[in-house]
């Protein structure tokens, strides 16, 4: 990992930390409605954050990583049951992207 990408991920963690969940995944797992939320909401946002209460370690890696496959996402950070997700829009709105509103 390049000296510039660990800084971009300093730097999104620390927008990631102000932040406030937006879904939450539960005992459902990733139904339809679910991954079309995130789906928007990284849309909108870029940078997310979103609660899993799903089972142990193990389960809440296989649902983040599953979700980031299906949302086209990067997971950017991990810690206990929250997870932090990057999708870069090519055009996003300034009102509402993180990246944009944070900096």
């Amino acid at each position: 990992m390049s000296k510039n990408a660990k800084h971009d991920i300093k730097q999104l963690r620390a927008i990631g930390h102000k932040l406030n969940p937006v879904v939450t995944v539960a005992g459902n797992g990733l139904s339809e409605n679910v991954i079309a939320e995130v789906d928007r909401a990284l849309g909108d946002h870029e940078l997310i954050k979103i609660k899993l209460v799903v089972g142990d370690k193990a389960a809440r890696a296989a649902v983040a990583e599953e979700l980031c496959s299906k949302t086209k996402a990067e997971l950017i950070h991990s810690i206990g049951g929250v997870i932090l997700i990057l999708r870069r829009n090519s055009e996003p709105d300034p009102r509402l992207s993180n990246l944009i509103r944070r900096v």
